[in-house]
C-alpha cells in the first residue's frame, strides 16, 4: 500500500536529464517507486493524483533566503511553499537568527530577520530545537552569519576585529558547525562588516575546513571593483581550502552594466583554483536596507519600508526627495532605517548569469518587508515560466536542474534534489503551459500560477492554489565533506 501515487506524469529528475514519462509512488515519507506510466495503475494507494500533461519535479530547493526567524513565527511559509520551494537556506549575507545575543536594536542589515525579540536563540542548537518544535513548511538549513558574530564580540563594528575576538568568534562557528550548520556566509559589503579585513574572515574561514563546510559570500562590492571583490572571495576560500559560492551574483549599477562576460569568466578562473558556485534571482532590481552608498539618479530607488516616515513606503526615492525639496542623499538620510528596491541591474546581465551553468537559483527575498520585491513570491515559477518557457533561455529540464539537483549537491542535502527511488519525496508538480509569476513591484503580494502540488517530506502541503495543514518540514543538518558537491560541476 503506497501512501500516494502520481500516474502518467512528466518526470523532470533534477539532474538536467530529459524527462520520462512514469508513474511515481510515495511511502514513508520517501520516493518509494518511479515505474513506467500505467505501470502502478492498479496499485494500492490511499491518494491517486492524475498527472497527464503536468511535470513531476524535485521540490525546490531556495539556497539564498532570510527566512531566519519566519520559518518559526510563521511556519506555515505561503511565500516559498506556493513557488513549489520545500526547502530553504537562512543565514545568508553575513546576517543569521542564531547564534545571537544583542545588546539592543539588531544592528543593520540584521534588523531584515526582524527585531530585537525576535533573536532570541544565543546558540545554534538553540536554533534548530526552535525549527524542529516550530515544525515549519519546509525544510531549514542554515549557514552562520559573519555579522551575527561580530555583533556578539564586538563592542562597535566600524573596525576589524581583534585577535581575542576573532578567537572568540571562531569557538562560536565551531560549535554551530558541530551541530550541523553548512558554513560560513559574510556580507562584506554592508557598514557592519565593511571595515573587516580578509585577514579576519581568512581566520574565521579556517574553521570551516574541518567540517567540510562552505563559505558563502555577499561580495565586498557588486559595483565597479566587482573582480577584485571575487578575487577576496577565492582568496579566503583557497586559504581555507573550502569551496566558495557566491550570493545573488550581479552588476550593479549603470556603470557596470554589460560587464557579466568578465564576471562569469573570473568565476570560471577562480573554478581553476578552489571550487566555486554562485547564485541569482530572476529580476534586474535588488532589494535591501536603504545604503547611502548606493543612492543614485541613473536608476530608480523604491522605498519599502521606513521608521520615521512610514507613509513614504510604496514611493520612489526621486519623488520624496522632490516633495522634501532636498537631495537624494539628503531624503535617504532621512529616511533611515528604510529599506529599498534598487533597479540597478541590466536585464541582458540577468540573462546571461542565469544561464550559467555553475548558477544556481536563490530569491533572497525579504519576508518582513511590508511591500517586499516580488521575488519573495514568484523567483521559482518566473524561471520556470519567463525565464524557461516564455523568452527560452535554457531547456525546462536545465531550469529544474538549477533549482534542485544542483543546489542538493553543492549545499550537502543528502537523498534531496533528486527524484529517485529512495530519496526524500520533496515534490512539486505544476503545469509547464501556465506556471509563471503573478507577484509585481506594484503588487508584490500574489501567489503564482501553475503550482498544483507541492509535498514536503511526502506529505502534501500544498494543493490547487492553498497551503494544507500538515507541516512536515524539517531541521536539515549538514550531510558529509561538502567538496564532493563540487567535483561535478568545476570548470
Amino acid at each position: 500500500m503506497y501512501h500516494t501515487v502520481i500516474g502518467a506524469v512528466r518526470v523532470l529528475d533534477g539532474t538536467g536529464a530529459g524527462e520520462i514519462m512514469a508513474d511515481v509512488a510515495l511511502a514513508d515519507g520517501r520516493i518509494a517507486v518511479v515505474a513506467a506510466a500505467g505501470a502502478l495503475a492498479d496499485a494500492s494507494t490511499h491518494d491517486r493524483i492524475d498527472g497527464t500533461n503536468l511535470v513531476l519535479a524535485p521540490g525546490f530547493i531556495d539556497v539564498h533566503t532570510h527566512d531566519d526567524t519566519n520559518v518559526i513565527r510563521t511556519p506555515d511559509m505561503l511565500p516559498k511553499l506556493s513557488q513549489g520551494v520545500t526547502t530553504v537556506v537562512v543565514g545568508n549575507c553575513g546576517i543569521s537568527a542564531s547564534p545571537v545575543a544583542l545588546r539592543g536594536d539588531p544592528p543593520d542589515p540584521m534588523n531584515l530577520l526582524g527585531r530585537q525579540h525576535d533573536f532570541v536563540y544565543p546558540t545554534f542548537a538553540d536554533y534548530t530545537r526552535a525549527v524542529d518544535a516550530a515544525r515549519p513548511a519546509v525544510n531549514v538549513a542554515a549557514l552562520v552569519g559573519h555579522t551575527a558574530l561580530r555583533n556578539n564580540h564586538m563592542d562597535r563594528l566600524d573596525r576589524s576585529a581583534t585577535a581575542d575576538e576573532i578567537a572568540g568568534m571562531r569557538a562560536q562557528l565551531r560549535d554551530a558547525l558541530e551541530h550541523g550548520a553548512i558554513g560560513l556566509s559574510t556580507g562584506l559589503a554592508y557598514a557592519s562588516a565593511f571595515e573587516a579585513d580578509t585577514a579576519e574572515v581568512k581566520a574565521l574561514a579556517e574553521e570551516l575546513n574541518a567540517f567540510g563546510a562552505l563559505y558563502t559570500t555577499h561580495l565586498r562590492t557588486e559595483f565597479a571593483a566587482i573582480l577584485e571583490a571575487m578575487q577576496e572571495a577565492f582568496d579566503i576560500a583557497g586559504h581555507a581550502r573550502v569551496p566558495v559560492i557566491v550570493s545573488h551574483l550581479k552588476c550593479a549599477g549603470a556603470g557596470n552594466w554589460g560587464r557579466s562576460r568578465e564576471v562569469l569568466a573570473m568565476l570560471d578562473t577562480g573554478g581553476k583554483m578552489v571550487p566555486v558556485g554562485c547564485d541569482c534571482y530572476p529580476y534586474s532590481a535588488s532589494s535591501s536596507t536603504l545604503d547611502l552608498k548606493q543612492v543614485t539618479s541613473d536608476f530608480d530607488i523604491d522605498i519599502t519600508w521606513c521608521t520615521p516616515h512610514p507613509e513614504m513606503a510604496g514611493r520612489k526615492l526621486a519623488d520624496i526627495a522632490a516633495t522634501w525639496n532636498v537631495s537624494l542623499l539628503d531624503a535617504a538620510r532621512r529616511l533611515q532605517p528604510a529599506g529599498a528596491v534598487y533597479h540597478g541591474m541590466h536585464e541582458d546581465d540577468v540573462r546571461r548569469i542565469l544561464s550559467h551553468r555553475l548558477t544556481m537559483i536563490g530569491s533572497d527575498g525579504l519576508p518582513n518587508d511590508p511591500l517586499p520585491h516580488p521575488r519573495l513570491w514568484g523567483a521559482f515559477p518566473r524561471v520556470l515560466g519567463h525565464y524557461s518557457r516564455d523568452m527560452n533561455l535554457f531547456q525546462l529540464a536545465q531550469a529544474v536542474h538549477k533549482m534542485t539537483g544542483l543546489s542538493a549537491a553543492r549545499f550537502g542535502l543528502a537523498e534531496r534534489g533528486v527524484i529517485r527511488e529512495g530519496y526524500h519525496a520533496d515534490l512539486v508538480l505544476f503545469d509547464p503551459a501556465t506556471v509563471i509569476d503573478r507577484a509585481t513591484f506594484a503588487a508584490p503580494v500574489q501567489q503564482a500560477a501553475g503550482i498544483e502540488g507541492v509535498w514536503v517530506n511526502g506529505t502534501l502541503s500544498y494543493r490547487e492554489g492553498r497551503a494544507l495543514p500538515d507541516r512536515a518540514g524539517r531541521w536539515l543538518p549538514r550531510s558529509g565533506d561538502l567538496r564532493a558537491g563540487f567535483n561535478a560541476y568545476q570548470p
